[in-house]
């Protein structure tokens, strides 16, 4: 039987044996969208709202569960993109539906789309209830960086970290380092003060910049202006760590 209203989420990618989107082995499915223009950001081809390709949420957990003995106790699904927040209604459908399946269910986002005014917060805390952990990758503490980092304000980013301590949902936070961008020491000290006054972090990790994105920058046609960034050396990410781990 064909349903007609069956919601569709606009999707980039999926990888099968994910290992570093959350807990054990996952299966993940990059969504397609993002309004943030982060100067690095290595998937620029998850950009674009009307990329990708349609799929349901049980056509992607019946492929998902394909690898379902490579999980064991710690592995599940993760949704990254693009930016899973901007699909919500599509997110409510696949976490509700893989929850009733026992699945662990992990989202990676930026929470650039995160408002406390309905519609979206009242699916946003339904969301939460179908949701294990997040993954919640702040791009900088300080909102003038933030903005010429992404093209946006950070207000709501941080207070949806705050919401997520305030219902004790765990999270991952996640700081990309950057050179010249996002690796000064007063702002990693106020990231890590933010960190430790929230009681929900299970892990902080810094992710190192790298160049492997640039070349879909050229094939998209898009400036790069990072030509001249090398990755973080040794020293500032020991330090950076430091930093943000500092309680």
């Amino acid at each position: 039987m064909h349903h007609c209203n069956e919601i569709k989420g606009r999707i980039h990618s999926t990888e099968s044996f994910g290992a570093a989107d959350g807990p054990g082995v996952r299966f993940i499915i990059f969504l397609q969208g993002c309004r943030m223009r982060c100067r690095y950001c290595h998937n620029p081809d998850t950009w674009d709202m009307n990329g990708g390709e349609e799929a349901t949420a049980d056509e992607l957990l019946k492929k998902a569960l394909r690898y379902k003995s490579y999980w064991r106790a710690e592995g599940g699904i993760t949704v990254s993109g693009g930016e899973p927040l901007l699909q919500i209604d599509f997110m409510l459908d696949l976490f509700k539906k893989a929850k009733s399946l026992g699945i662990n269910t992990v989202i990676d986002t930026a929470g650039n789309p995160f408002t406390r005014e309905e519609p979206f917060f009242g699916k946003f805390r339904e969301l939460m209830s179908y949701t294990d952990l997040l993954l919640l990758d702040i791009k900088e503490i300080d909102p003038a960086k933030h903005r010429a980092i992404t093209g946006f304000d950070n207000a709501n980013i941080l207070d949806m970290a705050r919401y997520l301590s305030e219902i004790e949902k765990p999270v991952w936070i996640r700081h990309v380092l950057v050179p010249g961008l996002s690796d000064f020491d007063e702002d990693l000290t106020a990231l890590g003060e933010f960190i430790s006054n929230l009681k929900n972090v299970k892990k902080a990790e810094i992710l190192p910049y790298h160049t492997l994105g640039k070349f879909k920058w050229e094939n998209l046609g898009i400036p790069y202006t990072l030509e001249d960034v090398s990755p973080p050396t040794e020293d500032r990410i020991k330090n950076a760590e430091r930093l943000i781990c500092a309680k």
